[in-house]
């Protein structure tokens, strides 16, 4: 009997942990010394090196990517009335968060290149009431910032940079491109906590005391609040095992491309080029690949062939935002974005992470092939 070849996880964060286990237990013992688990210096710190290597003015730990959102929205007072403008193909969080807030969510289509918002139909959804502009960076490719900020004029742009750490527009890493930059900290993110966590950052100096206020329920000094925040702390744990990552991201990030790198290679040998239409790589877009998403016809087939041997696949997204049943009252229907509806049905996102291995890749693309064969 023939060995059974092992399966090709979507992601596998054991792999890691080999890696950074002795630096994130020094952490965490550091923590546990202190006894100081809410804020303090572990979070300050996190923040001042995650502000260096983001180029940014100011970085703002919180609990989660989505706090991250919705704690941006809160600081610039998007509340009952307005609207902000986003894509429909993206996480749930990043419209979730204007609902939370009694705003409504304004929806624009993708340029099926990126995935991202097309800045040629941002202007037609502009109205007085638009109070800000939420551009997603997914998968890890940075939205045609310059367009987007010119159609915006001064509208303030919050970018959603849960995907894209590490991601550089024309040479600027997003996050600083905005009023505020978005960040989360899921664990499978490209620099990921051991739970929840998130940043936002800004070089808008003028924000930033407020922000750090809404983390804390608007409070300063202790029991005084001056407006409604939140509890969006980060705990000091989660910071800390952060900065004991953040020096490997680089590293991680240069696997990830490379990895990329190489799929290309064999799907250029593999004479899918008709059938599998590979990420596009834009020219001053940067892409950290926290997703490598191929475009494929019969999608669910070949995700079951795939899962059949064994290889991991996923679909980000399967449902645009228009279509949650949860936003019917939108008054949007299907048709209403057609590029977002055609990708939902045709992408399909392959093993990418760091320690993934040159033969497991080789399966992947191999498993593919044989979906034609």
């Amino acid at each position: 009997m023939a060995d059974q070849k092992p399966a090709v996880p979507l992601f596998d964060l054991t792999r890691q942990w080999h890696e950074v286990r002795d630096d994130v237990h020094a952490a965490i013992e550091r923590v546990l010394a202190t006894q100081q688990f809410i804020l303090g210096p572990e979070v300050a710190g996190l923040e001042q090196e995650c502000a260096a290597y983001l180029k940014v003015k100011c970085a703002v730990a919180v609990s989660s990517g989505t706090d991250a959102l919705l704690a941006a929205l809160m600081t610039l007072d998007v509340g009952p009335g307005d609207e902000v403008i986003t894509t429909p193909f993206t996480f749930f969080a990043t419209a979730g968060v204007i609902h939370r807030l009694r705003a409504r969510p304004v929806f624009v289509d993708i340029d099926p290149s990126d995935f991202n918002l097309d800045p040629r139909k941002l202007t037609a959804a502009i109205t007085p009431r638009t109070k800000a502009i939420i551009p997603v960076h997914l998968y890890g490719q940075a939205a045609d910032m310059d367009a987007i900020r010119a159609a915006a004029g001064s509208i303030p742009l919050v970018e959603d940079c849960c995907q894209a750490i590490g991601t550089e527009y024309k040479g600027v890493p997003v996050g600083g491109i905005g009023v505020f930059g978005c960040f989360s900290f899921f664990p499978t993110k490209n620099l990921g906590a051991f739970g929840d966590g998130g940043l936002v950052t800004t070089n808008d100096e003028a924000q930033v005391e407020r922000l750090v206020d809404m983390r804390v329920h608007g409070m300063r000094p202790k029991y005084v609040h001056h407006f409604v925040g939140g509890n969006f702390r980060l705990d000091a744990l989660q910071a800390a095992i952060l900065r004991a990552k953040l020096p490997k991201l680089l590293g991680w990030i240069a696997k990830r491309q490379a990895g990329a790198a190489h799929y290309r290679d064999l799907f250029a040998r593999s004479g899918l080029a008709g059938e599998v239409r590979l990420p596009e790589e834009i020219p001053g877009r940067g892409h950290t690949y926290h997703q490598f998403v191929v475009r494929v016809e019969r999608r669910d087939a070949i995700r079951e062939h795939l899962a059949k041997q064994g290889i991991g696949a996923e679909i980000y997204y399967p449902i645009s935002l228009h279509e949650q049943q949860c936003f019917a009252g939108l008054g949007y229907r299907r048709g209403d974005f057609p590029e977002s509806e055609k990708a939902e049905a045709e992408v399909l996102a392959l093993p990418i992470f760091p320690e993934l291995r040159v033969d497991e890749r080789e399966r992947v693309v191999a498993g593919i092939a044989s979906f034609y064969m």
